[in-house]
């Protein structure tokens, strides 16, 4: 499989102002296996893999102190192979397991940044809520489920995704078409790598199906492991209420009834660390960072729209039976699929959305997110441009903001009298490209 991950990975490599990476991301979307291809491919003397969840030998090592030198001294004894700066990449995966390696990341950047190293592993932001790095001692990137593009190119649709690569344009109308058809497939998938591969194996979507559940059912499995911070119950039905949840503002206090509000929101929190649950902050659109101008108002994605559906116990004939992408589970597919694109593709600021601060108003906009140093507003809709109340509103109280765009099955068109343009939902992970 083909992940574009490994571009991020390439330019973190060729930067001169590199530092220790950090790869963080949600369970099994493949955080090993990209560091492993990206050794393979990018390094002569190939991957030092320090796994500290195999093998406990590693932990004394970084137990003495925190000198660079002397660890790669006594880690290239241990490997029975040399770490050599340019010429191997060093990864200490599932570094949760061992705190004090974590640590000895700011050392290595100071005291030995020719040699690229790298930290990734499972619940990983539960290990860095408990310690702080000095700002700019280590570099963190974020891996998440395989995108639409990428699964087009692991279905053997390369073309496909060459042209959703491309900056969003008019198609034909068989090609429209046949694109929705491929999206209806993924959104039943969804990106996690396991997903992918079984319907490769076996064109089954109830094999796929089964595949979702046993991974739902790993997950649920870790809930152990955040306790005592938050009961296991409470995380679970959280977690299920936040998943039919989506595209829908968050209430802490209406998320379970058999919590109070403060719990569920513990709770919330938890499964944000986890990746599980993605939160999506409201902003102002005042200006930039969005995140300067956010608000209390929360919504919530998943980490993955397959695991969405098994979640929410939504069948195959349920999906393939609707005609409109968009009247599929209330529309709350193709925000969430928005939402993933979105999260994958941008830079800068998370995605947000945005709500009109007025007493009794119900306006709001899906998704604001930081395109080229400007505020872009964008809706995920079937309707037609004159039912786009809350769109409209937003553009006449900020005109500072760029023309909206509103996502949905409808072919490519702009209509710069009303300063909107239609773009297909496929093109949601090319956004970014917008001239």
């Amino acid at each position: 499989m083909k992940r574009f991950f490994l571009q991020k990975l390439e330019q973190w490599k060729a930067s001169p102002l590199r530092k220790p990476l950090i790869l963080r991301g949600l369970r099994q979307t493949g955080k090993t296996w990209c560091l492993r291809e990206f050794a393979n491919t990018s390094f002569p003397g190939g991957l030092r893999l320090i796994d500290f969840e195999h093998s406990r030998k590693w932990q004394p090592v970084f137990e003495a102190d925190l000198n660079p030198r002397r660890i790669i001294a006594e880690l290239e004894i241990l490997l029975g192979q040399p770490i050599r700066a340019g010429q191997t990449i060093l990864v200490f995966d599932e570094v949760q397991q061992c705190p004090r390696a974590l640590a000895s990341l700011r050392y290595f950047y100071e005291q030995m940044p020719d040699l690229h190293v790298a930290a990734a592993g499972s619940l990983l932001d539960f290990a860095l809520d408990s310690m702080s790095f000095p700002v700019g001692r280590v570099q963190f990137l974020d891996l998440f489920p395989m995108t639409f593009g990428e699964y087009l190119i692991a279905t053997g649709h390369e073309a496909m995704s060459e042209l959703l690569a491309a900056p969003p344009c008019r198609v034909s109308p068989v090609i429209h078409d046949t694109i929705l058809q491929e999206l209806r497939r993924y959104w039943m998938t969804g990106g996690m790598p396991k997903c992918v591969q079984t319907w490769l194996d076996t064109q089954s979507i109830l094999d796929v199906r089964a595949e979702q559940d046993n991974l739902l059912s790993a997950f649920q499995q870790d809930f152990s492991k955040y306790t005592p911070r938050v009961d296991r119950d409470c995380l679970e039905s959280v977690w299920h209420s936040a998943a039919k949840a989506v595209g829908d503002q968050i209430i802490f206090a209406r998320l379970t009834r058999d919590y109070s509000g403060t719990t569920n929101k513990k709770a919330f929190q938890v499964l944000s660390m986890a990746r599980l649950l993605r939160p999506v902050n409201a902003a102002s659109a005042e200006g930039l960072p969005l995140s300067c101008v956010a608000t209390p108002r929360l919504k919530a994605i998943l980490g993955d729209i397959g695991l969405m559906q098994s979640l929410c116990n939504r069948t195959a004939a349920d999906e393939w039976a609707q005609q409109d992408l968009l009247a599929i589970y209330r529309g709350t597919l193709a925000e969430q699929f928005v939402g993933q694109e979105l999260a994958a593709s941008l830079t800068g600021d998370e995605p947000h959305w945005w709500k009109r601060d007025s007493k009794n108003s119900t306006a709001e906009v899906d998704y604001l997110v930081e395109l080229h140093n400007g505020i872009q507003p964008i809706e995920v809709k079937s309707g037609s441009a004159g039912s786009l109340k809350s769109l409209h509103q937003l553009l006449k109280e900020h005109p500072d903001c760029r023309d909206g765009i509103v996502l949905s099955c409808a072919p490519y068109a702009e209509l710069p009298e009303q300063r909107l343009r239609f773009i297909p939902l496929y093109f949601a992970g090319s956004l970014n490209r917008l001239d």
